[in-house]
């Protein structure tokens, strides 16, 4: 994300100017836009004219446009942002207060004001205009017939590519069939590794499976079978990882890069830091369940006594449409990085996001047990 200007005053009031220049920027525009804001950027309207003769014709115009926004939606596989809204300044095309629905996407500008510019949104800037903030990690989970080629960035989990193949049984008399159709699978997945995983960027990838299928497709690439193709791989040979998976599917992935035995492999890729909090918290909550705490009044009541050591959040709970409902969780990320705790923000995009919404999107880790606010109510309630 290229950030050309930003204009605030004191009391947070003010806009940015961005231009997403990578895929990831685009999830990240969709978390910065809220109800409320107000966006101007350029945009294509279809215009009525009619002709000294009377005929009535159409056809579309750009123009620039900003809107009050009122609903966003984000199409991931597209990489586009539809942003609706009501029309609030002038234009030659456009009435105002008339609805129009601009859509965002990649190497287009466009100005974003808030009324409030809270600490949450102000990082998400900070971390989108980074420029290290690229997919660094790749992963191939596998089983036979079936394939997914994913990018792991630190927001998101993207499915590149998605292989199924029908693979025959060995049977008496059918092994040829079979190891056919193995071969075919294999060639595939490995067309989809050299289209979809830009060895530049991507520090690690990991090939992971049930059995032995991982290592045919690893022979598949850098073996004496491997086809011409493959040959510029061999530099990057080194960053190929092979790992246990329970399956092929994509939800074996958290499986996969939660294992110990990877996270040193994994240590210098963004994604393990996601997690690695997660699983220390599912490890904290089956062992010591005083010390780890789910549920936003749980929490909030952990923040209170400067308990949480780590707060883990989605990013889905800032995407509210109720302004004092986003609010409150800023208060409390807030609230944690005063008390010295730490903050990791799950995208829901992400492997591990997903489980963390099954939990409600927010969970902690405390540095000491809290007494549970509902056992502690009934308590003082005998009393009285």
């Amino acid at each position: 994300m290229k950030l050309i200007s930003k204009n605030m005053d004191k009391d947070s009031f003010g806009q940015v100017t961005l231009i997403p220049d990578e895929s990831e920027d685009m999830w990240h525009t969709y978390n910065l836009v809220q109800a409320g804001d107000s966006l101007r950027a350029s945009t294509f309207r279809k215009v009525q004219t009619e002709s000294a003769t009377g005929s009535v014709g159409s056809s579309r115009v750009r123009t620039i446009l900003t809107i009050s926004v009122e609903a966003v939606d984000f199409d991931s596989q597209a990489c586009l942002l539809r942003v609706k809204g009501k029309n609030i300044q002038e234009n030659p095309y456009v009435k105002l207060g008339a609805y129009h629905t601009i859509e965002l996407e990649l190497n287009r500008k466009f100005t974003l004001a808030k009324k409030h510019w809270d600490s949450v949104v102000l990082e998400r800037i900070d971390q989108a205009c980074d420029p290290a903030s690229s997919a660094d990690l790749a992963a191939v989970v596998l089983q036979e017939g079936l394939a997914h080629v994913c990018l792991v960035t630190a927001s998101m989990t993207i499915v590149r590519a998605k292989i199924e193949t029908s693979i025959p049984r060995k049977r008496r008399g059918s092994c040829i069939q079979h190891d056919k159709a193995l071969e075919r699978f294999q060639d595939a997945v490995v067309q989809a590794i050299i289209r979809h995983i830009n060895f530049e960027v991507v520090r690690c990838v990991v090939l992971a499976s049930p059995g032995f299928v991982k290592d045919q497709l690893h022979e598949r690439l850098f073996g004496p079978s491997a086809r011409p193709e493959t040959r510029p791989l061999l530099e990057h040979r080194a960053k190929f990882i092979l790992a246990h998976s329970a399956s092929g599917h994509k939800h074996a992935l958290t499986e996969v890069l939660s294992d110990p035995s990877m996270s040193s492999k994994l240590s210098d890729t963004k994604a393990a830091g996601e997690i690695k909090a997660l699983e220390d918290y599912l490890k904290c909550l089956q062992h010591e369940p005083d010390k780890a705490f789910y549920g936003v009044k749980h929490v909030e009541r952990a923040i209170e006594t400067e308990a949480v050591d780590v707060l883990l959040v989605s990013d889905t709970l800032f995407r509210n449409q109720e302004v004092a409902v986003r609010n409150r969780y800023v208060r409390i990320v807030d609230s944690v990085k005063e008390g010295g705790g730490t903050v990791r923000i799950f995208s829901s995009l992400h492997v591990s996001g997903e489980q963390l919404n099954q939990l409600g999107g927010i969970a902690a880790i405390l540095r000491f047990p809290v007494p549970d606010a509902d056992t502690s109510s009934s308590s003082n309630s005998d009393e009285d």
